[in-house]
């Protein structure tokens, strides 16, 4: 089957977003470049409707449009595309794909094996290096983690290299249990459960010392008092997937004012804030 690929002119700081929108218009292939986003659909999946669904997204983002649109088949597309996933250094983290480039022997850096599923999850975007950097002063060996919004598990795989002693994931998205797990096993990490699904697949009255949600804002504000009825006391809430002008909606929430706000982080636009309990 062929596929159609979209070069979409879109600023650095939006194509997160982009992404997410696209992902929900069964777009399952994207590369990130200098204000560029290309995205890929398979053509049976892309009609005028579609398109005129996607310049709507476009009309919300300023200085988004369409420059091109393209033909190709599936095989070396794929190979186009892992070619965009390279490794990289986040913090202490060496966060690369199977296909990357090996770790020196002599290296102090703690590998993750990251083969996601058309970009998601890479560690590219501000808000997964953010939350990365965060972990290695937050995490205490023996925490048990809740990764809300898992995608590809790089968070949770994160913290069991940390010294975390178990990590519950869930994500809406039907690819992340399977993606999720494929991680897992190329990490040889331990004591990770993943569900399909939201708050109700957690297990009913768990308690976590740490909580993890690289999400957006309008569903941390959703699903906060869920996941803080499972915050041990004592415990960290970590968010992230947020905009530096979220911070101050955040902070006002009623179900974040009995916890304390510790610190914020940021890169470029985005930031991760940090609660205690």
């Amino acid at each position: 089957m062929n596929y159609i690929r979209l070069h979409i002119t879109c600023p650095n700081d939006f194509q997160e977003l982009l992404i997410a929108e696209l992902f929900d218009l069964d777009f399952d292939g994207f590369e990130e470049e200098e204000n560029l986003l290309v995205a890929s659909v398979a053509s049976n999946k892309f009609d005028d409707v579609k398109r005129q669904e996607i310049e709507i997204v476009l009309s919300g983002i300023e200085g988004a449009s369409i420059k091109l649109e393209e033909i190709i088949e599936p095989q070396n597309w794929n190979s186009e595309w892992e070619k965009t996933i390279q490794p990289q250094t986040i913090g202490k983290f060496y966060v690369t794909p199977t296909w990357g480039a090996p770790l020196s022997d002599d290296s102090e850096l703690t590998k993750i094996f990251i083969d996601p599923k058309m970009a998601f999850g890479t560690g590219y975007h501000a808000t997964t290096r953010l939350v990365l950097e965060f972990l290695q002063d937050i995490i205490t060996p023996g925490d048990s983690v809740l990764d809300a919004g898992t995608g590809t598990g790089i968070l949770g795989i994160a913290t069991l290299k940390l010294g975390a002693r178990s990590v519950f994931g869930f994500d809406i998205d039907e690819w992340s249990e399977d993606n999720c797990q494929e991680n897992i096993e190329l990490n040889s990490v331990t004591g990770f459960d993943v569900k399909l699904g939201s708050t109700e697949v957690i297990p009913q009255n768990a308690k976590y010392d740490v909580i993890l949600a690289n999400i957006n804002r309008n569903a941390l504000i959703e699903l906060l008092p869920i996941l803080l009825s499972h915050l041990s006391e004592g415990g960290k809430l970590l968010l992230s997937g947020l905009l530096e002008s979220d911070e101050e909606t955040m902070l006002q929430q009623p179900s974040l004012q009995p916890l304390n706000h510790i610190e914020t982080r940021q890169q470029q636009e985005w930031i991760a804030l940090l609660f205690t309990s």
